[in-house]
């Protein structure tokens, strides 16, 4: 059965999560189809230390099929925050977050879990939180045109963390942010929250500088932005360059599991965006109370296939590796970034005093620099060489008057 994928729009603007939908696969031939995806994140040397046991990841996106054999007993169906966009009685599609919460947290099906999708951390539970609609889904249009949807993404990231999710993935972008957005992000980075998102699809898309769009929530600081990777690992064509993206993950025939037990292959900066969330999982499994930003260094610290100069703006740092990740979170596992204590501030409140006043800039004109070094140096000089002739003269006159003694 051919199916379109999923390609859903917020605030108006589209979604960068469309897969390319291929023909669903046999269950017995779609663990050999995760195997570059498997061996390029280095998960079975992963799964010796985590597997993401006792982690809860949001999955922020257009609602995960809890009765899919790969995920059955792993899925908290949470709030659905675009009701009333479809008209009464029609049911989600529930595609496009079906397939990232597999290769979040699949855990497969059979006999020791051999057959259907493996994610990345297959024991870790998913909280799904439909902030987003399918372009299938009749209220689509209502849903991207109406005011009252126009913060679901804020308001799903703050239910996420009150409901306990030690990671939130958002395989979504949109091209305009939102103050409640960016406040909505501290809260959860504040409270411990790993937050993973997609760097967007446009990368082939000419903005007449050198870089690709800049997509939200990925854009927002503290937010992990992920572009995608092709077979080789170099930056997929369609994936956003940017300065906002941090690491990459393999974005180009994904295999996934879709509602009703079947089985996808698709590309995406989405698909790269889950698998990226799946190791953070890993991390906050194994160490419950690192602070996001230090989960967030153990992904950068460890990725593979590096660029040149240690950073692009195509795959960030490089492609994330689970078995480093790991490792390099255990390092840094006695350090600490986060604040405590009365003093600290209220990440969702204005900071205390109200807006600052005019900031003192000082510029360095380089010219003046040049020329008062050169002052300064020959000033120098010109001492010295007045404290040679003081020297040489006293000298002299010593010699005068011991002659003259004499």
């Amino acid at each position: 059965m051919l199916r379109r994928g999923a390609a859903t729009a917020l605030a108006g603007v589209v979604v960068s999560a469309t897969p390319a939908v291929l023909p669903a696969f046999a269950d017995d031939d779609v663990r050999g189809g995760q195997r570059a995806v498997i061996e390029t994140l280095d998960l079975p040397a992963a799964w010796r230390t985590s597997k993401g046991a006792g982690v809860t990841v949001a999955v922020l996106d257009s609602g995960v099929d809890p009765a899919h054999r790969d995920l059955a007993g792993s899925v908290t169906v949470g709030r659905d925050l675009t009701e009333g966009a479809n008209p009464p009685g029609v049911a989600p599609r529930r595609l496009h977050g079906t397939y990232m919460a597999s290769l979040i947290a699949g855990h497969g099906h059979g006999p020791g879990g051999r057959q259907g999708v493996i994610g990345v951390a297959p024991e870790a539970g998913i909280l799904s939180v439909r902030v987003i609609l399918e372009d299938e889904e009749p209220g689509f249009r209502e849903f991207n045109s109406a005011e009252r949807f126009e913060d679901v993404v804020a308001r799903g990231i703050r239910y996420a963390v009150d409901e306990g999710a030690d990671v939130i993935n958002m395989s979504i972008s949109k091209e305009l942010a939102t103050k409640e957005e960016r406040a909505a992000i501290r809260y959860a980075i504040s409270r411990g929250v790993v937050l993973v998102a997609a760097a967007g699809n446009d990368g082939d898309r000419k903005t007449g500088g050198d870089f690709a769009p800049y997509s939200y929530p990925a854009s927002f600081p503290g937010v992990v932005s992920v572009g995608a990777t092709d077979r080789r690992l170099r930056r997929a064509t369609f994936s956003n360059w940017n300065s906002s993206v941090l690491v990459a993950a393999p974005g180009v025939d994904i295999m996934g599991a879709g509602p009703g037990d079947e089985y996808w292959v698709g590309r995406g900066t989405s698909q790269a965006t889950a698998l990226v969330s799946g190791v953070a999982a890993l991390i906050k499994a194994k160490f419950p109370q690192m602070s996001s930003p230090l989960v967030v260094q153990a992904l950068a610290d460890s990725a593979d296939d590096r660029p040149p100069g240690g950073y692009d703006t195509g795959t960030g740092f490089g492609v994330v590796n689970a078995r480093g990740a790991l490792a390099e979170a255990a390092r840094l596992a006695t350090h600490t970034e986060t604040a405590t204590g009365p003093q600290a501030q209220d990440p969702a409140k204005p900071l205390a005093g109200g807006p600052a006043g005019p900031i003192k800039v000082t510029t360095r004109d380089r010219r003046r620099v040049t020329i008062y070094a050169a002052v300064s140096a020959g000033a120098a000089a010109g001492a010295l060489a007045s404290l040679g002739v003081i020297f040489f003269l006293v000298r002299r006159v010593r010699r005068d008057h011991d002659a003259h003694d004499a």
